[in-house]
């Protein structure tokens, strides 16, 4: 077992130049203790899931285990046992250079109090729990009962320091702030302010921030004097999505939608930089996503404000002509494709110059500074 543990830290050091003192408590905290007997294995987009279990074939699911490989532990918010294979990825224990990336950008301090934001398999709040030490404290939310329950008995049985509460992480923990640091581990598109009004001025929030373009973002945000949080994106951070800010299924076509050409190809606005990404998402407001079939890419764009609007670009391959079909009164593919050459004219610019600024009643995504401000 050793010697797998540090087969992983030692791919997990490769990753983005992690510290060592996340490497140290990868290798305290070891992460079988948190994967169940019987689970996913969720591989990039070249691989196909798979299922692990311990009792029919112990040494697949010890290697899953201690290879880089996110692990999906729950499906359809449990409505579907995992064991099928075929689900909605609900919980999991994430991709360990994420994990590594995210406690990096929170950096705690021993004796500091933190606040975690999804438990899922309870691996970082136990990672959490060695890095705060005897003297700090850890309260992790989970909202589902489940979930958090399978997650406190195996804290419990690791002898790791973290308290779990049910509830919706999105209200964070007021009975136990003010927390020196949030660390969140489901994707938002807004930041609950709770986050930001308990912690201490000084206090960092991490967060999967994943607008709906393309996949997310590390956020790290400071929490100023006069209650406002501040921060950029520097890298990449793709999660679930947070069960209340889930975006809704767009309406079915009825017919009544427009098709059009379009001299865009779909995967300019589909596979855009993530600068270009937060840009759009900044712009727009809206959300969009790709599809790819065997003659044929497809980029879809969703007004998450309204399920009846939404767009669908496609390129099928071996024509030189691009079609736009749209459902709805707003147009979609317009509003991307003029946000997208407004981040050219702007000298396209990356990820890392882009920031957030929080406040009670809004967030608001900026370019270089926080007074240039390009959209709520």
């Amino acid at each position: 077992m050793e010697v797998a543990v540090e087969r992983l830290v030692e791919h997990v050091r490769s990753f983005g130049d992690i510290q060592g003192f996340v490497l140290d408590a990868m290798r305290a905290v070891p992460r079988h203790l948190f994967v169940p007997d019987v689970a996913l294995a969720a591989p990039d987009d070249r691989e196909h899931p798979y299922v692990i279990d311990r009792a029919a074939d112990p040494g697949t699911w010890w290697d899953t285990v201690y290879s880089p490989c996110p692990i999906v532990t729950q499906l359809d918010d449990g409505a579907t046992g995992i064991g099928s294979g075929v689900g909605a990825y609900t919980s999991s224990s994430s991709a360990p250079s994420t994990v590594a990336h995210l406690l990096q950008l929170l950096d705690p301090e021993p004796d500091d109090k933190v606040l975690e934001v999804g438990t899922g398999t309870g691996w970082t709040a136990a990672l959490l729990g060695h890095l705060t030490g005897p003297y700090g404290s850890v309260t992790t939310v989970e909202i589902d009962e489940v979930v958090a329950g399978r997650a406190a008995e195996k804290l419990v049985a690791a002898g790791a320091r973290a308290q779990v509460v049910i509830g919706d992480g999105g209200n964070g923990c007021p009975a136990r702030a003010p927390f020196d640091r949030v660390h969140v581990t489901c994707g938002v598109r807004t930041i609950p302010y709770p986050w930001v009004e308990q912690c201490r001025p000084g206090g960092v929030v991490v967060a999967p921030y994943c607008p709906g373009f393309g996949d997310g973002h590390a956020l790290r945000l400071v929490r100023m004097p006069d209650g406002t949080a501040v921060g950029r994106f520097p890298g990449h951070a793709s999660y679930m999505m947070m069960r209340s800010q889930r975006p809704a299924p767009c309406a079915e076509d009825d017919g009544s939608g427009l098709s059009r050409p379009t001299e865009v190809h779909p995967r300019t606005i589909g596979l855009a930089p993530p600068g270009a990404d937060l840009a759009m998402a900044a712009m727009t407001g809206l959300y969009a996503h790709i599809s790819r079939e065997e003659r044929r890419f497809l980029t879809y764009v969703l007004d998450p404000g309204d399920p009846g609007r939404w767009a669908v670009a496609v390129h099928r391959r071996g024509e030189p002509e691009h079609t736009v079909y749209q459902l709805g009164d707003r147009n979609l593919w317009d509003e991307v494709t003029e946000a997208y050459f407004r981040w050219v004219d702007w000298g396209e610019p990356g990820r890392d110059r882009f920031g957030m600024t929080v406040t009670r009643d809004e967030q608001h995504v900026w370019l270089d500074t926080p007074d240039q401000v390009i959209g709520g």
